[in-house]
């Protein structure tokens, strides 16, 4: 809601796309440098205190940003309120991945665990692409029959009451604080850093597909109804990601991983011939159903590549490079659209699609090496060690 609300707003408020590609980027961008850091912060202090800031502190940056864009001023003013949200918004679902674990390790039995962990990134990886069909279906619908601003606003509500509802939450206890000592350690290994690399093209592919859409819906004269279209792209991303779990486990992550890459390039390509909103919204609905099979992938390769204790900024880093992508995209489709309309935002969306294509082919063998390697050392810890964990 945040993101696509701002990109609204802003440009009504403006009559600029460039400028409101610039805010939401900026949104997108201040949460790629915060999420991560927050997230160690939440390693070693624990979730609840750390959420439960960010809810409240992003909130108020959401209302600031109305305030900036609907008062007149200058809407670098508008930009700057967008940093402040986005790098203290929390990183609810990157988080909740991190509480799986834990949870899985005490109701489960031996041999099981595996495979419920798969069921509940899976479950995860839906309920994201969830949000990304009501979130900018509610933004949009809220901005056609009352005004930008107000969806804003009413982001900024939810997050206070669901962000406090998700860091009071009983799962948060399973999470213990940790020492300095405890999260010390290499982060940033190479095979993670492939990961993050493939979270920044599936952002460049939001924050393009977003902007373009809304440049489509303009030019058609329904600007209030982009968020809906736009939303399009996850109905067949919860589908597949849904289906993920009824996937057998001797198709690797890193198989998955490289189909849906080669899926999100074939699929992009249909945008540059999109002329109207009548042939977008068939060719977003094909092209989500690689959406959440390529973000579950990399998100679960990346909770197995993490050892435990720094799971958190883990997960966070890879929403942040998302984040970033997104801001990235947004920010380029948004001055391609100012200069030669959709088709020509659509462009970076196809680009990212080639990218995600070559990436998958280079680093496959690599995470494969990875992943073996993070498999031998999870089954060389003894039983009492496990049980050890389990109970700490």
């Amino acid at each position: 809601m945040s993101q696509m609300g701002t990109l609204l707003l802003v440009a009504h408020a403006t009559g600029s796309f460039g400028a409101g590609g610039v805010c939401a980027g900026a949104l997108a961008l201040a949460n790629a440098v915060g999420a991560p850091l927050l997230g160690g912060a939440s390693d070693r202090f624990g979730q609840r205190r750390v959420v439960l800031l960010q809810s409240w502190a992003s909130a108020l940056g959401l209302v600031a940003i109305v305030a900036a864009a609907e008062s007149g001023v200058s809407w670098a003013w508008a930009a700057v309120a967008s940093a402040v949200a986005g790098c203290c918004m929390p990183q609810t679902g990157p988080l909740a991945r991190v509480r799986w674990r834990p949870i899985i390790s005490t109701r489960s039995r031996a041999g099981t665990a595996l495979r419920l962990l798969d069921t509940a990134f899976s479950y995860e990886g839906a309920a994201d692409e969830a949000s990304f069909v009501l979130g900018p279906a509610l933004v949009g619908s809220i901005a056609a029959v009352a005004d930008p601003g107000v969806g804003i606003c009413a982001a900024a509500v939810l997050l206070a009451v669901f962000g406090t509802w998700f860091a009071i939450h009983p799962t948060a206890r399973l999470l213990t604080a940790r020492s300095g000592a405890a999260v010390a350690g290499t982060l940033l290994t190479t095979a993670l850093a492939m990961l993050l690399v493939a979270q920044f093209i599936i952002g460049l592919v939001f924050g393009s597909v977003q902007t373009g859409t809304t440049a489509v819906a303009t030019a058609a004269g329904y600007e209030g109804i982009a968020g809906l279209v736009q939303a399009l792209l996850g109905v067949g991303s919860v589908a597949a990601g849904l289906s993920m779990a009824t996937l057998p486990a001797r198709i690797g992550y890193v198989t998955r991983w490289r189909v849906s890459a080669a899926g999100l390039f074939v699929l992009t390509t249909p945008l540059l011939l999109v002329g109207s909103l009548a042939t977008l919204c068939p060719v977003l609905i094909v092209l989500g159903c690689c959406v959440a099979p390529y973000m579950i992938t990399t998100f679960s390769l990346g909770e197995q590549l993490t050892p435990p204790s720094r799971t958190g900024a883990a997960m966070t880093l890879l929403a942040a490079a998302t984040g970033l992508g997104y801001a990235v995209g947004a920010a380029v489709a948004g001055r391609l659209a100012d200069l030669s309309g959709a088709t020509a935002a659509f462009t970076v969306t196809v680009a990212a699609g080639a990218l995600a294509c070559l990436l998958a082919v280079v680093a496959g063998p690599l995470l494969r090496r990875s992943q073996a390697t993070a498999t031998s050392r999870t089954d060389a810890v003894s039983p009492a060690q496990s049980t050890a964990d389990t109970a700490a």
